[in-house]
């Protein structure tokens, strides 16, 4: 597929939502969450999302936090990978439950397990920056932004 726009030039023709977005995101790690969990949870949206872009974005980013190469390569198996700890896995059951939102909304179970290991404001951080890569997943998919190679 041919790329309808790239990054650079989405963020020349909207630098206010590209801002908007870069702060909603920035809110997690400002809030005092691990940049490595953050990364695993964009990662993991990015693919339900099926979004190369961000994919490979956050790859490299999450490779620059220090997140083990095994957990890279079981993110879209975490239930049943055995590497995550139970801290990671509510933020990727709560990621998941917000990506693929559905009319009855995110279960009692995902939120009582996400508020046994994060506090509210952890939580409010960990659903901005899921909601901010869910943006920027539909943003580099509508555009078709070609990954790095």
């Amino acid at each position: 597929m041919e790329a309808r726009m790239e990054l650079v030039d989405f963020e020349r023709v909207a630098p206010a939502a590209r801002a908007a977005l870069t702060a909603l995101s920035k809110a997690a790690t400002d809030a005092g969450l691990d940049k490595a969990l953050v990364e695993l949870i964009k990662l993991r949206a990015s693919q339900i999302n099926g979004c190369a872009f961000c994919l490979q974005f956050h790859l490299t980013l999450a490779r620059k936090a220090g997140v083990a190469q095994t957990k890279l390569d079981l993110v879209a198996a975490w239930r049943e990978a055995g590497v995550f700890t139970p801290r990671e896995m509510a933020a990727l059951a709560w990621t998941e439950a917000l990506t693929s939102i559905t009319p009855a909304g995110v279960g009692d179970d995902i939120y009582r397990t996400a508020t046994e290991v994060f506090d509210q404001t952890e939580l409010a951080a960990l659903s901005s920056a899921a909601v901010s890569i869910n943006a920027w997943n539909r943003i580099a998919i509508a555009y078709r932004f070609t990954p790095a190679v």
